[in-house]
């Protein structure tokens, strides 16, 4: 029962409802009939626009799916850190491996065959955080080298100070310095304020 008939022990009655046998000769018949045509309009504009959006979705979309035995990358994220102008994802590796898959569950859900430093992560994972691994030895990212959470997340932290500049403003000026990321390359690097980084890394000051 809606909280509406429970409240007030009736049918709640407005132009746009579904209606039932009997109710076009308490609201009338026009308006019963202009209800019904506003509820068959909408219904055909939403399937236009669901039909649209199937269309753009598979022409780009390619059904993904893994077989027991092959090998994968797992997707890692960052937790936020002090960056300001630079977006920490940018800086640190997406994906980590690669992994056995030891079982499959149905077609969205895979088993991985974890190390034993990574025991603490429960190794059942949904088909969008895991990527096929082609044969590269390059590619290879190794979690012992991140301190990688039980939620797939790690803190990126500084390494290095590359640079320094000084931004003038009207009545002040901000000191700034360029961060080498521990997880980054130099290209990546991002200018940070100094005075945030000086307060929570000091060490890099020394």
């Amino acid at each position: 029962m809606i909280s509406y008939k429970a409240l007030y022990e009736r049918k709640c009655i407005t132009s746009l409802c579904w209606v039932e046998t009997g109710e076009r000769k308490v609201i009338g018949i026009e308006l019963v009939d202009e209800a019904t045509d506003k509820i068959r309009l909408i219904r055909d504009r939403l399937k236009a626009v669901q039909d649209k959006q199937r269309k753009y979705y598979d022409a780009k979309h390619r059904p993904v799916e893994f077989e027991v035995g092959e090998f994968i990358f797992l997707k890692v994220s960052p937790m936020k850190g002090v960056q300001r102008f630079g977006k920490v994802e940018k800086l640190s590796p997406r994906f980590i491996g690669p992994y056995e898959i030891i079982k499959k569950i149905g077609n969205m859900a895979y088993i991985l065959d974890l190390p034993v430093h990574m025991q603490g992560i429960y190794n059942v994972f949904h088909i969008s955080i895991l990527q096929k691994y082609v044969s590269d030895d390059s590619k290879r990212i190794q979690s012992k080298s991140i301190d990688l959470q039980p939620n797939l997340k790690y803190i990126e932290e500084p390494e290095l100070i590359l640079d320094y500049d000084v931004k003038q403003l009207r009545h002040r000026t901000i000191p700034f310095v360029k961060i080498l990321w521990k997880h980054g390359t130099e290209k990546d690097a991002t200018w940070e304020k100094k005075a945030g980084i000086r307060s929570r890394y000091p060490h890099l000051f020394n």
